[in-house]
């Protein structure tokens, strides 16, 4: 059966997280807000789902993953869950558990450029903190960036099969991560990505990789690949970004 994935319709957000992994590895998976109401899906079942009560495993926020009776949470946990599960994880334990941390790490990035847009509150309209957000994006973008970024450009440098991936020696969930926030921090800050983008060679080539897969790039070019906008975590505001 079908994996049932529940995440919000319009945006790529988290929830494009897990469609990856799920595209790469060919698994079949029903996108329960995208589809007709006549076949369960719409706005009106996502919200239903978020609402119900789930038992003493209530998650507290989407994307969830449903498994007949197993319900996941929490955009690492499910990557990690499904990379092991379908063959994208790497085999050797220590390699897995780092996996592991290169996803929850990347999470922490993805929260750092949503703050870049919205550093006072969640629930406020960026135009209502948008001077807060000028002076957090050019520390995100001066600072947290190449922080960020470097690590990962280190860890494909020091990967002792030299295959060019983040751990082990092929595609993993972590490296599916790292290719949907450089494609965010591309649509959020492109000034910005184009003046340093050559300082993370490795990085970047792993990303183009990603993207050149069969299944991937397949993907990329449907209808179900949901376009970046202003309404998800990455958003492109011309006065947050910067060379």
């Amino acid at each position: 059966m079908a994996y049932d994935l529940y995440y919000w319709p319009a945006i790529p957000g988290r929830g494009e997280y897990v469609r990856l992994v799920l595209e790469a590895a060919e698994m079949p998976y029903r996108d329960v807000a995208r589809l007709p109401e006549s076949e369960g899906g719409g706005s009106g079942a996502m919200m239903a789902f978020v609402a119900g009560r789930h038992g003493h495993r209530t998650p507290f926020a989407p994307p969830f993953l449903v498994d007949g009776d197993l319900l996941i949470s929490q955009t690492a946990e499910i990557c990690a869950f499904l990379g092991e599960r379908h063959g994208l994880a790497p085999e050797d334990e220590a390699d897995r558990l780092f996996a592991r941390s290169i996803a929850l790490t990347t999470a922490d990035f993805v929260n750092e450029a949503h703050d870049a847009h919205h550093p006072i509150g969640v629930e406020d309209y960026y135009e209502d903190q948008r001077s807060e957000a000028k002076r957090r994006a050019t520390g995100f973008r001066d600072r947290r960036m190449p922080k960020y970024l470097g690590w990962y450009e280190r860890l494909i440098a020091a990967n002792p099969t030299g295959s060019g991936h983040l751990v082990g020696d092929r595609l993993t969930y972590a490296d599916l991560g790292l290719f949907q926030t450089l494609a965010g921090l591309a649509y959020a800050f492109p000034t910005r990505m184009a003046g340093i983008g050559g300082d993370y060679p490795k990085t970047v080539a792993l990303a183009a990789r990603v993207a050149s897969r069969p299944a991937v790039a397949a993907y990329l070019t449907s209808e179900r690949r949901i376009a970046f906008n202003e309404d998800g975590i990455f958003r492109h505001y011309p006065e947050l970004d910067g060379a």
